[in-house]
């Protein structure tokens, strides 16, 4: 690693008409109304919303036509495909997004491009250590969670291609996150939405087999990823080196520095042990009920599938409040990043209430698009009318995760300093 300072020339906004177009959007995230230009920023996520809760509800959904053991056997490995795409999108994507929108708040715009090529790198990184891990790790991991026979074979037949996607699911969501650190949100809403609808059309056509494709059941869930996915990274790496977007990825006379990986772990690290408790309680859940039988274990994943549809939604509106947050702290205005934090905070739980509430009343409007046995949806409607109404606070805390991530403290957006002073 080098200590070298990383100079790039900013080209002017005279120069480059869109460059003025970005720098109004940051000077609305400094000045505008609060609500309005949350909900304003917010919106493109909801195509994202929509796309990630496609993806999660056709998996589950094309599964469940190939029968029981399917279902159950990727209802095991679903748990750490969502750790891989949420740490990528959440966690280390989290403090990707406040870092750039910290620098630039600052003024930094020298930082803020730097600080895009290493996200670059630390994508890579990221994906060669879950792929390694959990490829080792499987057999071992689904055997001790309830994994046998037919359900194993299918659970090791949809991870090995899925873990395997894992380079595609952290480049698409950490290069988006940068772009996002800027409050462009369009952008990587529209290149995910993409994706995953590809992801969608694709997956049909490899686990049941069309034409030239072979039947290839669980593991062409898995097929779907990496192909969409690392298509959308492509595009958004061409954006980046692009002169349209406001920080650029360069390699000419760019150094790494210790520093700059710092400014994004110190906010990413915690981000990513938040992610891994969430997901590896529902894994230990998963495997407490895979004890229990089959039918229990999957009442209670497609119960928990509901969940991880009202994490892109808290995820949809969190990256609007970390480019707020972030923009403010960074040009020392804490008193409207805390406004910002406890606005956000507000609508994230408000939103997530409605959902839980209603699937609470109507359990079968979910469980019913994956199953039609009464013993599971018996079960999964228990689950439903426990955890519901209590999804408010999930969504408080998860509002309140983001604002505190986008601050760089992790203490809290309240405090006018850092938590160290």
């Amino acid at each position: 690693m080098s200590a070298q300072t990383i100079t790039l020339a900013p080209s002017s906004a005279a120069a480059n008409p869109s460059k003025a177009a970005i720098a109004a959007r940051t000077k609305l995230m400094l000045e505008g109304p609060i609500l309005p230009t949350l909900l304003r920023l917010s919106a493109p996520n909801v195509l994202n919303l929509l796309a990630i809760a496609g993806m999660i509800t056709f998996d589950g959904l094309f599964m469940g036509r190939l029968g029981a053991d399917a279902l159950a056997g990727v209802s095991l490995a679903f748990p750490f495909v969502m750790l891989i795409q949420h740490t990528a999108a959440s966690g280390m994507g989290g403090g990707v997004s406040s870092a750039i929108a910290r620098a630039l708040g600052a003024g930094k715009r020298d930082v803020a491009n730097a600080l895009v090529l290493h996200t670059l790198v630390l994508a890579l990184a990221l994906a060669a250590l879950f792929s390694t891990i959990l490829l080792l790790a499987a057999p071992t991991l689904f055997r001790w969670i309830g994994g046998h026979g037919a359900m194993l074979t299918a659970a090791m037949n949809y991870a090995n291609v899925a873990f395997s996607a894992a380079v595609s699911i952290c480049m698409l969501n950490l290069l988006g996150s940068a772009v996002r650190g800027t409050g462009n949100m369009a952008l990587p809403a529209a290149v995910i939405v993409v994706s995953v609808l590809g992801h969608i059309l694709i997956s049909p056509l490899l686990i049941f087999g069309w034409g030239p494709f072979p039947a290839l059941g669980p593991a062409g869930a898995g097929w779907g990823p990496i192909a969409s996915f690392g298509a959308g990274s492509l595009v958004l790496l061409a954006y980046l080196l692009s002169r349209r977007s406001l920080v650029t990825l360069t390699f000419r006379g760019a150094t790494l520095r210790w520093p700059l990986f710092a400014d994004i772990l110190k906010v990413g690290v915690p981000g990513l042990i938040n992610v891994m408790i969430t997901n590896l309680s529902v894994v230990l859940l998963t495997g407490i009920a895979g004890h229990l039988g089959k039918e229990t274990a999957i009442g209670y994943a497609l119960g928990a599938r509901l969940e991880y549809v009202l994490i892109p939604l808290a995820f949809g509106f969190g990256t609007s409040i970390v480019a707020m947050v972030g923009t403010n702290w960074g040009a020392r205005q804490y008193r409207r990043a805390r406004e910002i934090a406890w606005t956000g905070a507000g609508t994230i739980a408000a939103t997530c209430a409605a959902i839980g509430v209603f699937f609470a009343i109507f359990p079968t409007l979910w469980l019913g698009l994956f199953s039609d046995a009464d013993d599971i949806i018996g079960l999964g409607t228990s689950y439903l009318q426990v955890v519901g109404p209590i999804y408010s606070l999930y969504g408080l805390g998860m509002g309140l995760y983001f604002a505190t991530r986008a601050s760089a403290t992790l203490c809290g957006p309240w405090r006018p300093t850092p938590c160290a002073s």
